[in-house]
């Protein structure tokens, strides 16, 4: 990898783990309806005019049906959900259980019959379901079933949001689709932020917010981007494994919360899991093999 490319990587890995951080801190002040708004509508203002110049919108939008299920399960309500569970769980607990959606996203793709089971595969989703285990079981009070099922429904869009775009908007500009999906999250968060739109604006939240829409969003899809031409989709894909590491850093050095037994034990069996679950069986015992799919919308 070039010099660039490590740049690049590093700086993906950063910005896609500051996401949960930066989250906990806007919803303490703000309705998470009212973050996930802000985060859409100002990033799609952000991105809007370069979309506009290199006319990759139009045709995303003449495929609107596939992009509009598409916003829905990867960013409409992936986004709110995410905000939810943050107002009773810890950012780098929620960043630490999304690092399984790759592990969501074998098991949905084997089933719809694109890839198989092999030892490896098998080994790695046994390993990545125990670090989740072990990350719920000693860290997650399980008397706030609505948190941990918004984080369950969050990692099964992020896992359906792929193969979306897989099936029904690969051959459409990237920057188009991710153009129009915000703009379209934006459209529907909208009349229910109007209703739960904040009395009073906190500068660390509304930072926060800025900071979710700007950096997070439309700068980390544009370095996003330029790291896929660098490197290919494959390899840019390995952020996945980075981002949870940031997320937990973030969350024990400035948001004080605790560095726990559940982290210790679930985080490293989440990244094995994942990478072995993830893995393409070799040539020999699988002649067609489908990559599971990443998106680059998480978080």
């Amino acid at each position: 990898m070039t010099r660039r490319g490590w740049v690049l990587f590093l700086a993906m890995g950063v910005i896609w783990g500051v996401p949960y951080a930066m989250i906990r801190i806007a919803v303490e002040d703000f309705d998470p309806i009212a973050v996930a708004f802000g985060r859409t509508f100002l990033g799609a203002l952000i991105l809007l005019p370069i979309a506009l110049y290199t006319k990759a919108l139009a045709p995303v939008f003449r495929r609107w049906r596939p992009l509009l299920l598409y916003t829905l399960v990867e960013i409409t309500g992936p986004w709110l959900l995410i905000g939810f569970a943050e107002t009773t769980l810890n950012s780098s607990t929620v960043g630490l259980l999304i690092a399984a959606v790759p592990l969501i996203a074998v098991v949905i793709v084997t089933k719809l019959g694109h890839d198989r089971f092999d030892a490896r595969r098998t080994v790695g989703l046994i390993v990545g379901f125990a670090g989740v285990a072990a990350l719920v079981g000693f860290d997650i009070d399980l008397a706030q079933p609505a948190a941990i099922g918004a984080i369950g429904l969050t990692t099964i869009g992020y896992a359906v949001g792929p193969i979306i775009i897989n099936r029904a908007l690969a051959d459409l500009p990237p920057l188009g689709v991710v153009t129009g999906s915000l703009i379209l999250a934006a459209v529907i968060y909208a009349p229910f932020a109007a209703w739960r739109w904040p009395a009073h604006f906190t500068a660390d939240a509304s930072w926060s917010v800025l900071g979710l829409a700007v950096i997070c969003t439309a700068a980390a899809f544009l370095v996003f981007f330029a790291l896929i031409s660098e490197v290919g989709p494959a390899r840019a894909t390995v952020i996945t494994y980075i981002n949870p590491a940031v997320a937990i850093l973030l969350g024990v050095t400035l948001l004080d919360e605790p560095l726990t037994i559940g982290m210790g034990i679930g985080f490293p069996l989440v990244i094995l899991g994942s990478i072995l679950g993830t893995a393409r069986a070799r040539a020999a015992e699988q002649p067609v093999s489908t990559p599971v799919p990443q998106s680059p919308s998480q978080v």
